[in-house]
């Protein structure tokens, strides 16, 4: 059995000095990641790693905060943002047989114009953006990795709006929203994923009552390494071991064994990304 890390980001600088250390760990333990892109260069980078390393494979995606719609000044720590998607370059790369989604893809407002008619010209920008890479998912006949922050009824709107490019299978990473949301998910047969914001407390949020009604066969644990480190970990930078944590909360969350929550998560995430074990 193999614990799945379904959203890391090893292909981040974050890992640049002791990447392979870590890959190492990973292949030891028998831990099997996904590394997911957020622009072209990250995309490349997961992909190189992939080819690399038997347990590693890779997520090919343009992030909305990493994609420059010209309309907000965005710090960005993982590379140079990109003012258009190109198709076909992205197209090229996610043939590579290691390649198991498109993502992280989707919608984020947490960062947005101050105006009342640019945030609504921006949000229009990020679901252009979005239609073009689940067109290129439907293309390519691969599950999407879906990013949303603060932006879950415009994203719900958007793909109940859009049926050509409803995406075959999907996972909505690192889950942050209401019941209702989340069963609105649930009814489009989507995966969701929860990470170490598990352990946090957020407003309004109540996270074991949200993994209490996801059902076992819907489940996928992640890290988003570097970020969201369980407080178990006792490190300040996440890696895919974290989500051994993860696992447990669930386990406590649904009165299970650990054996059980790490079974099913890769059950699930085979059957997601089509793994090959």
């Amino acid at each position: 059995m193999f614990l799945v890390d379904s959203h890391a980001h090893l292909n981040f600088e974050a890992f640049d000095k002791d990447r392979e250390k870590i890959i190492e760990k990973c292949q030891k333990e028998k831990i099997l990641v996904v590394n997911v892109g957020v622009n072209y260069e990250t995309s490349k980078k997961a992909v190189q790693i992939a080819q690399n390393f038997p347990l590693m494979f890779a997520s090919v995606g343009l992030h909305p905060l990493n994609f420059d719609t010209g309309l907000i000044k965005i710090k960005n720590e993982t590379e140079a943002l990109e003012k258009e998607f190109d198709f076909e370059k992205y197209e090229k790369l996610a043939q590579n047989p290691k390649v198991v989604a498109i993502g992280e893809i989707g919608l984020d407002f947490y960062l947005r114009p101050k105006t009342k008619k640019k945030k609504e010209i921006f949000k229009e920008k990020q679901k252009a953006l979005l239609f073009e890479e689940l067109k290129l998912a439907k293309k390519l006949n691969l599950p999407v990795i879906f990013h949303c922050r603060l932006a879950h009824q415009d994203l719900i709107s958007f793909l109940k709006q859009n049926q050509e490019v409803f995406p075959k299978q999907a996972v909505i990473h690192s889950f942050v929203g209401s019941e209702e949301e989340l069963k609105e998910y649930l009814n489009f047969d989507f995966y969701i994923g929860f990470n170490g914001l598990i352990f946090k407390k957020i407003e309004g949020i109540d996270f074991p009552s949200l993994i209490k009604i996801t059902p076992l066969s819907k489940i996928l644990i992640e890290t988003d390494a570097p970020y969201l480190a369980p407080p178990q970990l006792k490190k300040e930078r996440n890696e895919p071991e974290g989500v051994k944590f993860v696992a447990q909360k669930i386990a406590e969350i649904k009165n299970l064994k650990f054996e059980e929550i790490a079974q099913v998560s890769f059950e699930n995430a085979k059957k997601l990304f089509n793994l090959p074990f």
